[in-house]
């Protein structure tokens, strides 16, 4: 049984992981496009001194895995905002009543791997307390007065557990999946549950007919059996065996075989079972079964047509939490008029698999509609960085192919007169032309 276990779930989360990848943020250009582009340099390098390049797949991940993640806004030594990626087994929100887009509390219990005890930090949108146990598995007493087991947590260079919330809100944004199906999130793997254990029970099925029944057994006819003088029990003729061959001298002996147990009915039960998971989770058929003969490009994009949609409405929920985070970030860093830009937008990437030849060939034809070259180069798959670097080099290389600056043309008219005054005249010539002459 543990042999059997082919996990096609952790394929169904992955599948639309790999295709979330945030390449930056933009802000609203009603600040003016200097004030949009310090944004995106801005909210750039936070995100990559909090290393968000690889932790933002942890985060997608673990709300495509467990329903809901978490990232935490917090105030670092230097006064830079520190973005960290939270777990759901950690940590714990409660929304205010009747806005479940605003928080009212969030709270994080760990494990303090240095000094063995349990602490907790509770965050209001106006102070910060600090708790901590030396119960390895704490509980609460479930009433609002009393905390049983927990003392007061004394940070250092502090006299209390309390601090103030200098940022004015709770510094926790979660990211929940597919809010749609479940308030409180609703995992990528669920609904494929059932299919994953009729796939496991078909491969148990197929495994125990390969050892049990694949095997031809052999049969004799019209053959003496000799039995045991001592027990009286018939003694075993022949030994199976593949390195044996069965013979006699008795030529009235028939020898045959049955025929082996048909593998293909398990086989295709599997297959139907793996079609099923892949029209339910909408996985591509070929991401499953690994099989891509003689099939077109078109084919390829129809085929990938559901996971492609169901990764931008991830893009579409995950943004909005992203864009909270950056906000945060920024009031952090005292930066009000980009902590309250609800104009904000985050950049994915393209989520759809195209040739270098396809973006290529779109791109010349949006040139030709009189799309701006930024706008291309981000459909061409380019992040910010890239594009602004390129911009450099495009200015640095228009300048370097200028023309030398041609001399003035003298005007036409001008030009004509002189072209005029040139020409020899032939005609009459007065007296005194003649008596110089």
């Amino acid at each position: 049984m543990r042999d059997a276990r082919t996990n096609w779930t952790s394929l169904v989360i992955d599948s639309p992981t790999e295709r979330l990848g945030v390449d930056g943020f933009r802000f609203g250009e009603d600040k003016g496009e200097s004030s949009a582009k310090a944004a995106d340099e801005d909210a750039n390098r936070i995100w990559q001194e909090n290393e968000m390049d690889a932790d933002s797949d942890l985060v997608h991940y673990g709300a495509m895995s467990q329903r809901r993640a978490f990232v935490l806004v917090e105030r670092g030594d230097d006064g830079r905002p520190v973005l960290t990626h939270e777990t759901p087994r950690q940590v714990a929100v409660e929304h205010a009543q009747g806005n479940r887009r605003k928080l009212a509390a969030g709270l994080k219990l760990w494990r303090d791997d240095w000094t063995g005890d349990t602490r907790a930090t509770l965050w209001l949108p106006d102070k910060i307390h600090h708790f901590t146990t030396s119960n390895a598995t704490p509980t609460f007493a479930l009433r609002a007065n009393e905390l049983r087991a927990w003392d007061a947590w004394i940070l250092p260079n502090q006299t209390e557990n309390t601090a103030e919330n200098t940022l004015g809100a709770v510094p926790l944004v979660p990211f929940i999946n597919r809010r749609n199906r479940r308030p409180e999130g609703f995992a990528e793997h669920e609904d494929v549950l059932t299919i994953q254990n009729r796939i496991n029970l078909s491969l148990i099925n197929l495994i125990a007919a390969m050892k049990y029944g694949a095997f031809r057994q052999r049969w004799a006819a019209g053959l003496e059996v000799d039995e045991d003088p001592m027990t009286g029990q018939k003694i075993q003729p022949f030994q199976l065996d593949i390195r044996k061959l069965w013979t006699t001298a008795d030529h009235e002996v028939k020898f045959g075989e049955f025929s082996s147990t048909d593998l293909m009915p398990y086989v295709r039960a599997v297959e139907a079972a793996v079609q099923d998971l892949a029209a339910v989770s909408r996985t591509p058929p070929h991401y499953l079964i690994g099989a891509v003969v003689n099939v077109s490009g078109s084919a390829l994009t129809q085929a990938e047509a559901g996971l492609v949609s169901k990764v931008r409405d991830r893009q579409r929920n995950f943004g909005e939490s992203w864009e909270s985070v950056m906000r945060l970030a920024f009031r952090v860093l005292g930066d009000e008029q980009r902590a309250t830009a609800y104009t904000a937008e985050t950049i994915w990437r393209d989520p759809e698999s195209r040739t270098m030849a396809e973006l290529a060939d779109a791109a010349v034809k949006k040139q030709a509609a009189g799309v701006p070259w930024r706008q291309r180069m981000e459909d061409l798959g380019y992040t910010p960085t890239q594009i602004a670097r390129m911009e450099v080099d495009r200015a640095a290389d228009a300048l370097l192919a200028a023309p030398a600056e041609a001399p003035q043309q003298p005007d036409d008219l001008q030009a004509r007169r002189d072209q005029r005054d040139s020409r020899t005249v032939i005609g009459r010539r007065s007296d005194d032309d003649a008596d110089a002459a």
